[in-house]
């Protein structure tokens, strides 16, 4: 039986990085699906839509809108109803338009679509082109083009279950990628996020308008940024600080 892939962004449904990653998934299989939000999600985390109806837009057989859904709705429609009785073996997110590294991965909508995939049985893995954002916000697809379909089929490989996969391509020529790094990810000194004015009265933005110092030279972001490898985190589900529990465990009292 052939590999069934499942694809999702938090971009949108016609954003040029799902294009990317459909070429990506069809040279892995032809059984390839895509479930994505009907216009821009960045930045939803794993917010799934409780308490309001959705609705599914169908654009062809196998391509699906869920118009107003986050990246994690789109998951679990496709994974437990529009795919019918055979889910997704691999979910695969994005490729989105910038870097997902560090703390922010806790805020991506990218991050949380292949971490519900996962969730919900399946591989999940991330994908993020990045951007220069020195040079200004335009997006150099070509790393994700070059370098994608090498990149997911070796993280399917090695994935095992209890983890999902964020992977990064450097914004450097694909000729000057070094190879694939399997880093951890920059664990910041504070949360990069900040409140921003706006010129409008009464205003403002939640945004990252500087990167919170000092960063881990063996982490994701110098790692992508400074030595042009793909990079490759692998993240788990459980949450739960073990050795805590063990340190802790008879110790506290009311």
């Amino acid at each position: 039986m052939s590999l069934r892939i499942l694809i999702t962004n938090d971009d949108g449904v016609d954003a040029p990085g799902i294009a990317i990653m459909a070429d990506i998934a069809r040279a892995l299989t032809e059984d390839v699906w895509i479930v994505a939000p009907d216009g821009n999600q960045s930045g939803a985390g794993h917010r799934f839509t409780l308490g309001r109806e959705l609705e599914i837009d169908r654009r062809t057989d196998r391509t699906f809108a869920v118009i107003g859904g986050s990246p994690a709705d789109c998951v679990v429609a496709g994974m437990t109803h529009l795919l019918g009785d055979r889910p997704a073996d691999v979910v695969l997110s994005g490729v989105n338009a910038g870097q997902n590294l560090g703390d922010i991965i806790n805020a991506s909508g990218t991050a949380a679509g292949a971490r519900e995939g996962a969730l919900q049985g399946a591989i999940g893995i991330a994908m993020s082109q990045g951007v220069n954002y020195e040079f200004g916000r335009e997006v150099d697809w070509s790393n994700a083009i070059r370098h994608g379909v090498a990149a997911a089929r070796a993280v399917i490989g090695v994935a095992q279950r209890g983890a999902y996969y964020n992977v990064n391509f450097p914004f450097c020529h694909p000729d000057e990628t070094k190879g694939i790094s399997v880093v951890p990810h920059q664990r910041f000194s504070r949360s990069p996020f900040r409140y921003y004015p706006s010129d409008n009265a009464g205003k403002f933005f939640i945004a990252i308008p500087e990167t919170p110092m000092p960063l881990d030279r063996d982490a994701d972001f110098e790692v992508l940024r400074r030595d042009g490898y793909v990079t490759v985190t692998p993240m788990l589900l459980q949450q739960t600080d073990l050795a805590a529990v063990e340190r802790l465990r008879g110790t506290l009292s009311l």
